[in-house]
């Protein structure tokens, strides 16, 4: 299979920032020829896979995590950003949210591999006798298992065709010389050779920093990390710098020389506008056209066809409104926890001609409790949540912030902001109706008090209470609108059911759910059973929604979340703002 592997850092985190480790980036064929990017600009693996599938290639995705985690369900979001979650359920990283959105893809959790998945099955394969009693040791057992699971997952469809893919493309994450990473390094050597040239594309990505007011481009760590690279036996046939500003020309000629890399196959990845303009710059510096050379695809791939790409990415530059979103939440100290509500946010933003102002509310910072121990950091929060057009309260777990979230709710339902509840935000609202409308003062969910005698939400009976990894309710399900006349409905376009992707281990009690419509918080959506509340909608508000699935997940630049389509229409018509809905079903008169 044709493939292409690169670790992507930065793309989602926002581009802009630079990479302090050098990488290397590697693009391998789906039937013949490899290419493997070993990452360091997030924006390179996904950029790489856009401008060759404009070239008419089909391309899928491979994502290699050296940790030693089997997946990424239980690392915390402060750790490891997102966890990113696919139509089968598998939990990954974040990066398979960035492929899926770019290429437009649908992946599987093989297309993320770790060094934990690794070993349990060479473990496995060991205690079941499979290799005849030899010492089981990293090379070659490990180094096999490796290549087989590339080899193998490579030749899935992931774009709904049933032929397998030209182009895979493969991303390894880590720094040259991690101790972690040295498996996937020697069995990607290996594979270069058996593969042979034609089929196998290396990219390095490497960063090329500025030192002091000098302003001077240095090449020396990009010079050592492929200098060790080779030492270990792969030599990179594409460069990708990361930088500042674009390099100079003395300084491309001087990475040609030391690194034995031709000038023409050295890319600038310089900060950009916006993220989509890292295809074009791809595109502009011919990365394709050394690609197919390399891989010899010249008869199946042709000019890159970007028009639409060229205008998206326009577009965005030349918007003048924004929308101020007020986004409470518990993880927001780093913005990567929440990346698939940025990028859904983006995208919805866009589609109605208007740039996401996102203003991040440390849930906390809303609680009683913090106008004494921090008033400043309280009246803060509160004054920038008053003066956003619309809040949203994504998913979480624990206990903390919630009381703040809670408050947030509530005001967002008193004085008629919109309101977009995401899994545990669906949540909240049900707790803040039972407590504030229906008067049960201690009214929570089973997982912040237990004992508590109004369980609104509880534990799914059939979740394990003692196992936490992939033990959640997750993947792709089905919600059935109890009224196709609701408002989530006609979002959608006024189907009987949508299918979204979820990731919970609690559900509405529905014990609660009569009084609660009684008091006026509709439940519009249910699982299969009918007993599975998925979707709420509060009477009598412009635009109140909570979801126990996440929308964000399915969001695509040029097919936005519809909910969250409904949030920044609703959200400019409470600000005053025309909007212009180019994607979503419904207007902001709905």
């Amino acid at each position: 299979k044709n493939t292409v592997a690169s670790e992507e850092e930065e793309e989602e985190r926002g581009f802009p920032s630079v990479h302090q480790q050098q990488h290397q980036q590697l693009l391998l064929p789906a039937q013949k020829n490899p290419i493997f990017p070993h990452g360091g600009a997030r924006g390179g693996c996904s950029s790489v896979g856009v401008v060759l599938k404009a070239c008419g290639l089909r391309v899928t995705c491979i994502k290699i995590d050296p940790y030693l985690n089997t997946d990424a369900g239980t690392m915390s979001p402060f750790e490891h950003g997102e966890v990113f979650v696919l139509d089968d359920g598998g939990e990954v990283d974040l990066d398979l949210g960035n492929y899926e959105r770019f290429l437009d893809v649908t992946l599987t959790r093989d297309n993320n591999i770790t060094t934990g998945k690794i070993y349990q099955s060479v473990i496995e394969k060991e205690r079941k006798g499979d290799y005849l009693g030899k010492t089981v040791q990293v090379v070659p057992h490990v180094t096999d298992e490796i290549k087989q699971w590339i080899q193998s997952v490579s030749s899935v469809p992931v774009d709904g065709q049933t032929r397998p893919a030209d182009v895979c493309v493969i991303e390894l994450g880590g720094t040259v010389g991690d101790i972690e990473s040295m498996p996937f390094i020697e069995a990607l050597r290996q594979l270069s050779f058996s593969l042979g040239k034609d089929n196998f594309c290396l990219i390095h990505v490497s960063l090329v920093p500025v030192l002091g007011v000098v302003g001077e481009q240095k090449t020396k760590p990009t010079q050592h990390s492929v200098r060790e690279l080779r030492a270990l036996g792969l030599t990179p046939d594409l460069l990708a710098c990361r930088s500042a500003q674009p390099l100079i020309g003395s300084v491309k000629e001087k990475l040609s020389q030391f690194c034995h890399v031709p000038v023409e196959n050295i890319l600038n990845i310089h900060d950009v506008p916006n993220l989509w303009h890292v295809p074009l710059i791809l595109r502009n510096q011919k990365v394709h056209e050394a690609i197919i050379k390399q891989l010899n695809l010249g008869r199946s791939a042709g000019p890159p066809e970007l028009r639409d790409w060229t205008q998206m990415a326009e577009s965005y530059d030349d918007l003048k409104n924004s929308v101020k979103i007020a986004l409470v939440g518990k993880y927001t100290n780093l913005t990567d926890s929440y990346l698939s509500v940025v990028k859904a946010l983006l995208h919805a933003s866009v589609a109605c001609s208007l740039k996401p102002s996102i203003q991040w509310i440390a849930a906390s910072d809303l609680e009683d409790a913090t106008a004494t121990s921090a008033p400043d950091a309280h009246a803060k929060a509160w004054e920038t949540l008053k003066g956003s057009s619309c809040i949203l309260i994504p998913g979480g777990f624990g206990d903390r912030g919630i009381s703040g979230m809670i408050l947030a709710a509530k005001y967002a339902r008193e004085n008629k902001v919109p309101y977009l509840g995401i899994c545990l935000g669906m949540q909240i609202s049900v707790i803040e109706m039972s407590r504030n409308v229906l008067g049960l003062k201690d009214a929570d969910s089973e997982e912040f008090n237990s004992e508590t005698p109004f369980r609104v939400v509880m534990y799914m009976p059939e979740v394990s209470k003692t196992h936490m990894g992939n033990t959640m309710r997750l993947g792709c399900r089905r919600t059935f609108f109890r009224r196709t006349d609701c408002l989530t409905s006609k979002l959608y376009g006024s189907p009987e059911h949508v299918d979204e992707r979820h990731r919970h281990r609690y559900e509405v009690n529905p014990s609660f759910v009569a009084m609660l419509e009684n008091a006026g918080l509709h439940f519009v959506g249910c699982d299969e059973s009918g007993k599975r509340m998925e979707v709420v909608e509060l009477q009598d508000h412009p635009f109140y929604i909570g979801v126990q699935f996440h929308p964000e997940f399915k969001s695509r630049p040029r097919r936005p979340s519809p909910p969250f389509t409904g949030l920044i229409l609703a959200a400019a018509e409470y600000m005053g703002t025309p909007a212009n809905n180019s994607n979503g079903h419904v207007g902001t008169s709905e």
